[in-house]
């Protein structure tokens, strides 16, 4: 599943992986109960609602698209702790590179695997990688049901408002 980064973005969005739908359709977010493309909008991100097909436009706003690990699976738990712990020295080695100003995974049980930090919750954390600061949103699965659109996009939000801050 190819990224959608360049350097220097304002944020560097983080899935988990890419699903079975993504890894078909080579579209992030892809699959039609995922609510990544509407709570980005909902939360002021885009200035439209978008498809997965036109992630390329993202980079237009300052966004970009990575995953944690690259490997397809139907459900985030079919993901071994190794892979997670090897994805997450990937990702650091990746934003250290492309120096987002914001790294934000998307699902804090992901962020916690990646990163050996059992106690993140959602929202800015302490951690950088190296310029980057790191943000844990929530999950926009539709198997999240803990979330609602509109609450995502508050949370996605506040990201929004720290990213557009001097």
């Amino acid at each position: 599943m190819p990224d959608v980064v360049a350097d220097g973005l304002s944020v560097l969005f983080c899935g988990i992986n890419p699903g079975l739908m993504t890894a078909a359709t080579g579209h992030h977010f892809a699959r039609p109960g995922n609510r990544f493309w509407p709570v980005l909008h909902l939360s002021g991100f885009t200035a439209r609602l978008m498809k997965p097909s036109e992630q390329d436009e993202l980079l237009s706003y300052g966004l970009g698209i990575t995953n944690v690990v690259a490997r397809a699976t139907a459900r985030a738990d079919e993901l071994s702790a190794e892979e997670y712990r090897e994805g997450g020295r990937l990702l650091a080695e990746k934003v250290e590179r492309l120096r987002p100003r914001w790294l934000a995974v998307v699902g804090v049980t992901a962020y916690r695997a990646a990163f050996d930090d059992r106690k993140a919750r959602i929202g800015p954390q302490e951690r950088t990688i190296g310029s980057s600061r790191v943000w844990v949103l929530p999950n926009p699965s539709g198997l999240n049901a803990h979330w609602t659109a509109a609450t995502m996009a508050e949370e996605y939000g506040r990201l929004r408002a720290a990213a557009q801050a001097p």
